[in-house]
Order: C-alpha cells, then structure tokens, then sequence
C-alpha cells in the first residue's frame, strides 16, 4: 500500500511532465482501436448488406465466382429452362430469375460517368421481389419496358439527377439509352455502388445479349422450410447442374472477396501505429529516465529509511502502469472518434459508411488497453532498474546518477554488432539473384541496421552532434557552443530523443527511393520500348463499340488490340500450369519493342506459333521450335510453335506469352472472345497532334477510358506513385508527431532538471532572448541529429530495395534528393517547433527562485 501511495503521489506531482508520454500513448492507441473500428464497421456494413441481398437459396452457374470477371464481359448465366425446374421443387414458395451485371458504365447526358469515384462497381440487373429485401421505392415507379430505367436513391443525390433524365448504359453487347421512371432507396447502407434497373426482358437482351437466359435464380422457401432441406431439394430438381447456395453461404462467399480486401487494409495501417508504438517507447523511456534522475536524492532518502530495491523498482512501474491506464483509456475512446472521423471522410469521398453500423467489438477495447498499457510499462522497466539501483548514499549528494562507463561500452558494441550484421544483410540483398530471396535477407537487414543504429545513437550522438555543431551553431557564438554541450551533456538522451525521429524519416527516405526509382525506372523503360504513340485503357475491358470509333479514327497509322485469356499450357516436359496468354496484333510488335534471347517475335504472330518467356523457357526447357499445349478457357486446346524466347529483363510485360488474334479465334468461339484490355494506336507521320486530338473526341462517348500519349502516360505513372507515398507519408505522420512529442518532452524536462543552472545563467548576464534561443538550437541539433541518421539509413535501404526491383525490371536508381533535402530542412523547423514552449517556460523563470532550487 505504501509502494502504491508513494506511486499515486509521485504521479500527480509531475502530471504535466507525464502529459506528452500519455498523449504519446494516447495516439497510439487511438491509432489502433480506431483502425479495429473502422475495419469492423465497414465488415457489418457489407455482412449486413450481403444477408438482406441473398435469397433462401440461390441457383448460380455452375462455373459462377462472387469475384470472376467474366472473361468475355457477359455474366456466366443459366437458362429460363432451370427457373421452371427450380419452382417444381419441393419446399419452393416462389423463385424468380434475375439479372445482373458489373461490366458496365452509365452516363448522364452530359457525358458525365454515374459510376463510384471509390472503385465501387456500377451494377446494372433486372428489378425483383428479391430487391424488395434490400431497397423500396421512394418515388415513381419500377421500369416497364426497354426506355425505362430506375435508380438507386444515392446515386440520384450524388450526380443530381432527376426524374425523366436520359441516362445511357455502355455494355459489351452494345449502347442503349432509357429514361429515369423511378428511384429506389437502400434499407441498409450502400457502401457506394451505383445501382440502375431495368425491365426483364430489357436487362436480359442489352447486358447478356440474348433473352431467356438469367445470372442467377432467387428461391424464396414456403413457411417451415429450412435453407439445407430447400437447398437439397432445388440441387435434386435441377439434377446437380448448377451451384447451389443457401443465403448463408452465398454471404459468405460474397463477404470472403470484401474480407480480404478488409484485411489488407486493416494490417497496413496496425503496421504504422506499431511504428507510432516503437517511436512512443523511446518518449516514455526518456520520460522515466529523466524522472528518476531528478529524483535520484528523493530515492536514496527512500533507501535509506528503508525501502528496498524492489519497492522502489516497483513504484517507478506503479507510475508506468498509471501512465498507460489513463493514455489508454483516452485512446480508446480517441479511437472511435477517429473511425468516426475516417467514415465521414470516406463518406465525402463516395463510400458511403453510416455511424448507424458503428461496431466497437468487446476485444477493440481490451486490445487497446492492454497494448498501451503493456507498451508503457515495458518502455518503463529500464529506468525502474536504474532507479532500484540507487544506493541511499546517493541522499548526500547532488541530483542526478554518474553514467555507467562499463554499460555504454557493452551497449556500444552490440549496437556495432548489429549494425554491422545489419550492413552485411543489406549487402547479401543487394547481390541476390532472385528477388524473391533478396527480400527477405533485406527484412532483416532494415530490423538489424534499425535496432542497431538505435542501440549505438548515444555513440553517433558525439561525433555527429560536433558536426552538426560546427556547421549551424558557431555563428551564434557562446550561445551557440552552450546549446551544443546541453546537446552532448547526455548522450543517451539525445540519442534516443533523435532515434524516435529517426525511425519515421528512415521509412520516408526509404519508401521516397523506391518510389522515385520505380518511376524514373519505368519512364527509361517507356522510352525506350514503347513505339505506340497513344494509349487507351480503363479500369473495365475496352467493349467493341469503343474499339470500333478507335479503328475509325482519322490520321492513325495503325491501330493494336490486345487481348488477355485464361490458358492451361503444358510444356514439352509434361508439366501443366495455368497461365494468361497475349493475343494481340502483329503490329504490337512495333508498339511495344521487346528484345529476344532467341527467335523472331514477329514470327509468334504468324498461324499457330507463339512466344514465350525466357524464365518460362528456363524452368521448363523451352527452346525455339518446341510445341507447347495450349488448353484456351471457354475454348478447345491448341498445339502451338514456339517461335520467339523474350527477353525477361524487363518490368513491361515481363513473362508475357504472344500469339495472334487470328490463332486465338481458331481455337476460342466468338461469343467466349475477351474484349480488349489495353489498345495502342501510332499516328501517321507528321500527323501526331492531329490524330491526337481525333482520337480523344472519338473516345468522348466512353468516359469510362482515358487516351494517353507518352508523356501523359508517365505522368500519370508518377501521379499514381506520388498519391500511394503521399498516402503512406500521412500514416507515417503519426510517428513523427509522437517524435516530435519526445522533442518536446526532453527539453521540458531538461528544463526542470537544469533550472538552479538557468538561475545561475541569467544571473550572470544571459538575456531572456539568448536563453530562448540557446534552448531552441539545442532543439534543432537533436531533431536534426535525427534526421541525418534516418535519412541516411533510409537511403540505404531504399538503394537496397532498388537493387532487388532492378531484377524485376526497373534498374534505375533515383535519389529524390529534393525530397531528402526538403525533409532534412524540414526537421530544423521541427526542432524549432518543438522547442517553442519549453522555451517559453524557461524564459520566465523567477532568476532568484531557480537559484534557490536544489
């Protein structure tokens, strides 16, 4: 009890000097409960929207997957044969055939695309007493013929659309416009979908392309009936010809797609509040150790009227473990605000998440405090130790405890160690052959260098500091020089003051590396391969009718399709593999220059020859001349010749397998033929910005794909990069504001422990301004201290990381320099910042009162 109360005491007694290292903890925390919350919100709201959508059993074609993408850009479907079947069941109620599509795009008449700016799809079907589960109609009515369209409520909001208004539909089959009769609105969230309907008869012939036929058949069972026994009871019916599934497990399957996804999400962003974690750790071991430096005599008085080692230890942990309650519980409930916070977010950007399905599990709490509390406390128990080892001499002298020499040199040599290990790691990835390999030695090469460099800070913090010094500080003269020995008066301290920063600018050096590296990688690669000169692709397959006003265009050379499809191919060693296959048009050869290491690549478009890889080659022994199997989806199996071996250096199609269209449409029936992934046109000469332009007003009917030249191409390579970093800079954020809070909190807290020497300062002479500013260059020299070990271990990883990218194609190293330059600019105003209020406190200090402090 006495532990405990000396504990409650010393807490409340420093409560501000606490205050960073709970907020520190509070971030982290609210890091990780809001990411639970969030991720746990989005998982209802799809589960809910998946159970209101699924029937009590659904028939689905046999070959039917929640996240196939047809590859001929119609929906697989089941005849009008299997609905008549289906309601003869025994146990059926009533069933109903029903339509749907997502391989399509709606436009205003504007031109404008009604579709999500999130990636939601567009999803276009038939109206059915089965929508009634998930949607009711909130004005007009449902569609009752081909010119005749209704719309979900939230798109009608979004792109201000309004009754009667025109809408087209882009499909494969063709074009059709319809206007808009009605408006239904969802029962439960939409996550974003934009959702049109049309009659049966309609939504059959434009989205399937023939009538009679369905996507899917909805069984309702009649009172009583189970799903399982509706279930076995429909499969008899329809003689085991097609994929049953109870509403449960066609839930499941629909949520298993989202889920993943989910997830990636969710793992990505606990990986940055455990950075946000490791960065707090070193504030809270800052935090207790300058703690129990200032109260080194307050201990040995404890010592010495009888508290032992272990009461001491353990009250410095009781504080550790008060610290971490109170952090945690405000982080929990700053998580939720923060899910909140990210749901309207998303909200504002087209995902629509209501607070309604707000989800905050029994365990996102628990989670949360556990770990903070965990964290803190573990962060705590070194300094508890060094307090438990105060002697109860240590009353009769002044504050503070001598540094262990022994310690720092054993510290000091494993953190050589480890960096050197670390060194070597990095070497082994930046010489492998397989990248595949090199990844994971450069994992461990990033965790060894990392702990390493923190171990060894106090080390660096000497030599580094001095430089630092000499090139910033001398100008300032005496205040100068004070600043640098307050700097290196602790390097332990300081080196884990600047370690905290030093992580997170490590990662945006790092990832600013890789990042420019990929980008100047695959410019240089554009340049010297792609002879097309204009680009068209889209998020969807490119439908014939696009294709046509492509070919139609005026001014073009030539135009190329590109085509993927689904193989089965077995080598001539017996070895069979799933893998896409490129028809395209012999002309592809010229848009997209591809060197072979044997053969002629214009010979794999002639009739029944093909390409391979030269890694494919390798693995299966392939040479020019060989026939392989070729087994197409949708379509009979093929004997083709291999006539070329590419080059599989490189990052464009790296690995690709060429054939022509004409050998694709011997061996795949039409209605099984893909649409086009990608098409490239080349101009006719001198024509370029003419046929440019063309070729944009051509494309105007289809928003839905963007016509790029070259230099559109790339810039829209770097824009994409340049938003992922952005995105990964803004989680990374976290931990350089906890970074910065242990800035902050080491010069308050040196403040405190230096103000009988302020006193003395100001006493003899130095002015409020120079001790302002003597406190902010010492501020500055640690952040920047920081900044120079995290950038230049993130630069070696990041070389590192190119060197394993070079085997994948993109061998260009680009240093972003300023980016790094920027950023190590940038960590001086840090300094500053963080410098501001301790500043401030120490300027006003009574001079006569901090001479008095012991």
């Amino acid at each position: 009890m006495t532990v405990l109360k000396t504990s409650m005491r010393n807490f409340f007694a420093h409560k501000g000097r606490m205050a960073l290292s709970a907020v520190a903890v509070l971030l982290s925390v609210a890091f990780v409960c809001g990411t639970l919350v969030f991720t746990d919100t989005m998982n209802t709201t799809f589960d809910k929207l998946f159970a209101v959508t699924s029937s009590d059993v659904t028939v689905l074609p046999k070959a039917a997957k929640s996240d196939d993408t047809p590859q001929n850009g119609k929906p697989e479907s089941v005849p009008a044969s299997a609905l008549a079947q289906a309601r003869q069941a025994d146990g059926v109620k009533s069933a109903e055939g029903a339509v749907s599509s997502m391989n399509v795009t709606v436009v205003n008449g504007d031109n404008k695309n009604m579709g999500s700016t999130t990636g939601a799809p567009t999803i276009a079907g038939n109206w059915t007493h089965n929508d009634l589960r998930s949607m009711e109609i909130t004005s007009g009515h449902a569609p009752r013929g081909p010119t005749e369209v209704m719309v979900d409520a939230d798109t009608v909001d979004k792109h201000h659309l309004k009754m009667g208004d025109e809408l087209r539909t882009i499909a494969v089959t063709g074009d059709f416009k319809a206007r808009i009769v009605g408006v239904a609105t969802f029962k439960v969230t939409n996550p974003g979908a934009a959702v049109v309907y049309f009659d049966t008869a309609t939504a059959q012939r434009e989205l399937l392309g023939s009538t009679g036929r369905f996507t899917q058949i909805n069984v309702t069972a009649a009172a009583g009936v189970p799903d399982a026994r509706l279930k076995q009871n429909v499969s008899t019916a329809l003689d085991g010809s097609y994929k049953i599934q109870t509403q449960k497990e066609n839930a499941d399957e629909n949520r298993e797609g989202v889920g993943a996804f989910m997830n990636v999400i969710k793992y990505a962003m606990l990986g940055f509040a455990g950075i946000a974690f490791l960065v707090g750790i070193f504030l809270i071991i800052n935090t207790f150790s300058m703690l129990v430096a200032q109260r080194t005599r307050e201990i040995g008085l404890m010592r010495a009227i009888g508290s032992s080692r272990k009461q001491v230890n353990r009250s410095v942990l009781v504080e550790a473990l008060l610290l971490g309650f109170i952090g945690s519980v405000l982080g929990v409930a700053a998580g939720v605000g923060l899910a909140v916070g990210l749901m309207k977010l998303m909200s504002s950007m087209g995902m629509d998440l209501s607070t309604r399905d707000l989800t905050v599990k029994t365990a996102t709490p628990v989670i949360g405090m556990i770990l903070g509390v965990v964290v803190t406390v573990l962060a705590a128990y070194l300094p508890a130790r060094r307090a438990g080892k105060v002697s109860p001499m240590a009353a009769l002298r002044d504050a503070g405890t001598p540094a262990d020499g022994r310690a720092g040199l054993v510290r000091g040599l494993i953190g050589l160690v480890l960096t050197g290990a670390g060194a070597f790691a990095l070497y082994l990835a930046a010489t492998a052959d397989k990248a595949s390999d090199g990844s994971l030695v450069l994992g461990a090469g990033v965790v060894l260098t990392l702990i390493g460099f923190v171990i060894v800070g106090p080390l660096l913090a000497g030599g580094v500091v001095r430089v630092i010094s000499a090139v910033l500080l001398r100008m300032f003269g005496p205040v100068g020089r004070l600043a640098e020995r307050n700097a290196l008066r602790n390097p332990r301290r300081t080196g884990a003051t600047g370690a905290a920063l030093m992580i997170g600018l490590a990662l945006v050096a790092c990832l600013s590396v890789v990042g420019s590296s990929m980008v100047a990688s695959a410019t240089d690669e554009l340049d010297k391969s792609v002879g097309a000169d204009f680009i068209v692709q889209g998020q969807q397959r490119i439908v014939p009718q696009a294709e046509k006003a492509m070919q139609d265009t005026p001014g073009l050379d030539h135009v190329t399709r590109y085509k993927d499809l689904s193989t089965t191919m077995t080598s001539s060693d017996g070895k069979a593999e799933d893998y896409e296959i490129t028809a395209a048009d012999p002309t592809y050869a010229q848009d997209l220059r591809r060197e072979t290491t044997a053969g002629d690549l214009s010979a794999a478009y002639g009739t029944n020859a093909m390409s391979v890889g030269s890694e494919y080659a390798k693995k299966h022994h392939v040479t020019v001349g060989d026939t392989l199997s070729v087994a197409f989806k949708g379509g009979s199996t093929a004997k083709l010749k291999v006539a070329a071996i590419t080059d599989d250096d490189v990052a464009i199609d790296k690995g690709a397998r060429y054939t022509s269209i004409a050998t694709m449409k011997k061996y795949v029936p039409a209605s099984k033929i893909p649409p086009n992934e990608i098409m490239f046109a080349t101009a006719k000469e001198g024509r370029q910005e003419q046929a440019y332009a063309a070729l944009k007003k051509a494309m105007e009917p289809y928003p839905q794909y963007q016509v790029r030249d070259q230099t559109d191409y790339k810039q829209e390579l770097k824009d994409q990069v340049g938003q992922l970093l952005n995105m990964v800079y803004g989680l990374l954020g976290l931990a350089i504001v906890v970074a910065i809070l242990g800035v902050v909190n080491t010069l308050a807290l040196s403040v405190v422990e230096r103000t009988r020497e302020i006193g003395l300062m100001r006493a003899i002479g130095l002015s409020r301004r120079q001790l302002r500013r003597m406190i902010r260059l010492e501020s500055v020299v640690i952040a920047l201290f920081g900044a120079l070990l995290g950038l230049g271990l993130g630069m070696s990883w990041g070389a590192t990381a190119q060197k394993l990218l070079a085997l994948e194609g993109l061998k260009v190293l680009d240093i972003p320099w300023p980016t790094i330059i920027g950023v190590f600019i940038g960590s001086a105003f840090v300094g500053l910042f963080a410098a501001l209020i301790p500043a401030f406190r120490a300027g006003r200090m009574n001079v006569l009162n901090a001479i008095a402090t012991e």
